[in-house]
C-alpha cells in the first residue's frame, strides 16, 4: 500500500479539528483531515446553537458544522470520511493508518472530540436502535406521541429533554441527585415545559422489552425500592469520555483518559498536538475548542518551520 504523504494530519472534523485545518491549510501546509462520522462532531447533535459568537439568532449545529467544513476546504484543505484504525510514530514522522489507506506527515493535531458514556446495564446493546438513543436529535421523530426518559442531569440531558418534548407525549428525566448539573437558564427552560417531568435519586438498572423497548427497571438511591416505568424509548445522556483508544501508551494522559497538553497544544510527544474536547481541561465548548485549534495548527508550523 502506497503511503500518502503530507505535512499535516488532523484526526477529527469538530470544531478543533475543522479550525486547526483551516488554519494549517490557509498557512499553506499541505493538510489532511480525517473524520469517521459527522463532519462537524458532536455540535451537530445541537438543534439550535445559541451561543456561538457571529450568530446573534442562533444556528443549527448541523449548520454551522457544515459552514466550517467549507471554510476550511476553500484553503484547499483535503477532507476525507473514514477511521484512523492506527498510530506509528517513527521518529520525526508520525504513520496514520485507517481501513484502505496509509498516511503519514511530520505533524500530527489529534481533535477526535469525545463519546458518549454507557450505562453499562442490561437491554442498553440488545435494544441500542430499538429504543436506545444517544441522540435526541437524531431519533425523536421516531418517538411522535410516545413516553421517552432521559437519563442524566447535565446541560446535554436538559437540551435532550426540551428536544425530545415536541415530539413525545410525556419526557422523564431520571437523575441520581437531587439537584441537576445543568446551566440555570436550562434548568428554567425544563421546568417550565409541561410535557418534562423529573425522577430524582433514582438510577435505571435494566433496559426491558420484546422487539422494542417496553419499559425500564428503576432503584431509588436513598430507598433501595425497585420500580418499573413503562417508556418507548431510553434516551441516555450520562457523559462523555475522551477518544484517545489510539493513543494510549504513546502520549501522556491524565486518570480519565484526556491528553495532557500545554498552553501551545503540544503533547509529550513533539509534532503531536491535541486540541478541544480531547485534551485535558477542555471546557468542552464549541467556541473554546475551535480556539484551541487555531493555537494547535499556529504551533504546528512552528514545530515544522524550526524542526
Amino acid at each position: 500500500m502506497t503511503e500518502k504523504v503530507f505535512e499535516v494530519i488532523i484526526i477529527g472534523g469538530g470544531p478543533a479539528g475543522l479550525t486547526a485545518g483551516l488554519y494549517s491549510s490557509r498557512a499553506g501546509l499541505k493538510s489532511l483531515l480525517l473524520e469517521k462520522g459527522v463532519f462537524g462532531g458532536q455540535i451537530t447533535n445541537a438543534e439550535h446553537v445559541e451561543n456561538f459568537p457571529g450568530f446573534p439568532q442562533g444556528i443549527s449545529g448541523i449548520e454551522l458544522g457544515d459552514l466550517m467544513r467549507e471554510q476550511a476546504e476553500k484553503y484547499n484543505l483535503k477532507t476525507e470520511s473514514t477511521e484512523a484504525t492506527n498510530i506509528t510514530v517513527q521518529k520525526n514522522k508520525k504513520i496514520i493508518q485507517t481501513p484502505d489507506d496509509t498516511f503519514s506527515a511530520n505533524a500530527l493535531i489529534l481533535a477526535g472530540g469525545s463519546v458518549r458514556k454507557k450505562l453499562g446495564v442490561p437491554g442498553e446493546d440488545t435494544y441500542l436502535g430499538k429504543g436506545v438513543s444517544y441522540c435526541a436529535t437524531c431519533d425523536s421523530a421516531f418517538f411522535h406521541d410516545m413516553p421517552v426518559v432521559v437519563i442524566g442531569g447535565g446541560d446535554a440531558s436538559l437540551t435532550e429533554a426540551l428536544h425530545l418534548a415536541k415530539h413525545a407525549s410525556t419526557v422523564t428525566v431520571i437523575h441520581r441527585r437531587h439537584e441537576l448539573r445543568a446551566t440555570r437558564i436550562l434548568q428554567e427552560r425544563a421546568f417550565a415545559e409541561r410535557k418534562i417531568r423529573f425522577l430524582w435519586d433514582t438510577t435505571i438498572k435494566s433496559i426491558e422489552g420484546d422487539d422494542v423497548v417496553r419499559q425500564i427497571k428503576l432503584s431509588n438511591v436513598e430507598t433501595s425500592r425497585i420500580s418499573q416505568l413503562e417508556t418507548a424509548g431510553v434516551f441516555i445522556s450520562i457523559g462523555f469520555e475522551p477518544a484517545t483508544g489510539l493513543v494510549k501508551g504513546i502520549l501522556s494522559l491524565d486518570e480519565i483518559g484526556h491528553i495532557i497538553t500545554n498552553e501551545k497544544m503540544e503533547t509529550s510527544v513533539p509534532g503531536i498536538l491535541a486540541a478541544g474536547d480531547i485534551r485535558h481541561n477542555s471546557a468542552r465548548q464549541a467556541i473554546t475548542a475551535a480556539g484551541d485549534g487555531a493555537t494547535a495548527a499556529i504551533n504546528t508550523q512552528k514545530y515544522l518551520t524550526e524542526s
